[in-house]
C-alpha cells in the first residue's frame, strides 16, 4: 500500500507562515461568531497558532486572546481569561498584535475605543488587587503612538465622547492632569470636541461633568484660550461651566463637595452612595 506523504507532509506544516495564517483566521473567526469558551481554549491550546515577525510560530497567549474579546465584545471569553489569568491577560501581548512596544495598556485602549463598557469593567474589578501605585500606573500609562498619538485612555475616552468609560477610568485612579505628546490633557481633548462640532453635546457636557468632579484644580492647555474668546466658549459651555473653567469664578459649593467625596471615598464603595450624590451612571462595579 502506497505511503499517503501528503499526510505527513502536512504535519510538518502545521506552523508554517501559510498554515499559522489559516489557524490564526480560523481562531479570529471563531471569537468573532461567539463560540463557547471551552472550544476557543481547546484551539488556543492545541490547534491555533500566530506568525511572528522574528520568523517563529506562537501559540495565541491569554493577553493576546483577550484583544480578540475586546474587539469582538466576546464578554464571556473575556470574563473566563480575566478570572483565570487575572492580570496575565493584561499583559503587553507581542510585537504582531501592538507595533509599539512602549505601550503597555492596548487593552485599556482598545476597550475604550469599542466602547466596550463592561468589559472594561471587568479590567477594572480585576486590578483593584494591584496596589494603588501599580493601578494608577497601569491606568495612566501612554497607548501606541502610531495608532493613539501616544494618549492615555482617559484621552481617548474624551476624544471619542465615551462618558462611561472616562467615569469607569477617572473613578478607579486615572489621573484627569496626564498629558499626550504635545502636552494636551483629557480635558483640552474633550474641548476640542466641542468646540469642533455641537453633535452629541450631552454626551460632551456629561463627559466635562466627569472631569469637573476629579479636577480640584483646573490645569489644562486651552484655559488661556478660554479666557480670550470668552463669549465664544460661554455659548459652547454655559456661563457656569465657562465661569468654573476660566478661572473668572470657583465651582458651586456643591460640586466642590462631590469633589472632596470623590477623592476621599474608595472606589468599591462610589457605587453605594445614595441616588442624589450620584453623578449620571457613577455604576462602577456592575458587571
Amino acid at each position: 500500500m502506497p505511503l499517503d506523504l501528503g499526510m505527513y507532509e502536512s504535519r510538518a506544516d502545521y506552523k508554517s507562515p501559510k498554515q499559522c495564517q489559516k489557524s490564526s483566521f480560523a481562531f479570529y473567526q471563531a471569537v468573532r461568531d461567539l463560540l463557547p469558551v471551552w472550544v476557543l481554549e481547546d484551539m488556543r491550546a492545541m490547534e491555533v497558532f500566530h506568525w511572528e515577525d522574528d520568523g517563529q510560530a506562537c501559540a495565541y497567549s491569554p493577553s493576546e486572546a483577550f484583544l480578540y474579546a475586546l474587539v469582538h465584545d466576546h464578554q464571556q471569553y473575556a470574563r473566563y481569561l480575566l478570572n483565570r489569568f487575572s492580570t496575565g491577560a493584561l499583559e503587553m501581548p507581542s510585537r504582531s498584535f501592538c507595533c509599539c512596544q512602549a505601550s503597555t495598556t492596548p487593552h485599556l485602549a482598545i476597550a475604550v475605543r469599542y466602547n466596550r463598557i463592561n468589559i472594561l469593567k471587568m479590567i477594572m474589578a480585576t486590578i483593584k488587587d494591584l496596589t494603588d501605585c501599580d493601578r494608577r500606573s497601569y491606568l495612566n500609562r501612554h497607548g501606541c503612538v502610531h495608532t493613539d498619538g501616544s494618549k492615555t485612555a482617559q484621552h481617548l475616552a474624551c476624544d471619542l465622547v465615551r462618558p462611561e468609560c472616562l467615569v469607569l477610568l477617572l473613578g478607579h485612579g486615572a489621573c484627569p492632569y496626564a498629558t499626550d505628546l504635545t502636552g494636551n490633557t483629557p480635558l483640552d481633548c474633550l474641548l476640542s470636541q466641542i468646540c469642533q462640532s455641537d453633535f452629541d453635546m450631552r454626551s460632551k457636557r456629561i463627559c466635562l461633568g466627569y472631569l469637573v468632579l476629579f479636577m480640584p484644580t483646573f490645569r489644562f492647555r486651552m484655559k488661556r484660550q478660554l479666557q480670550d474668546s470668552g463669549d465664544v466658549w460661554r455659548a459652547l459651555l454655559g456661563e457656569q461651566a465657562f465661569q468654573w473653567l476660566s478661572g473668572s469664578g470657583p465651582p458651586s459649593l456643591f460640586v466642590q463637595a462631590m469633589q472632596k467625596l470623590c477623592q476621599s471615598i474608595p472606589t468599591d464603595q462610589l457605587d453605594s452612595l445614595p441616588d442624589f450624590l450620584k453623578p449620571l451612571d457613577f455604576r462602577l462595579d456592575q458587571i
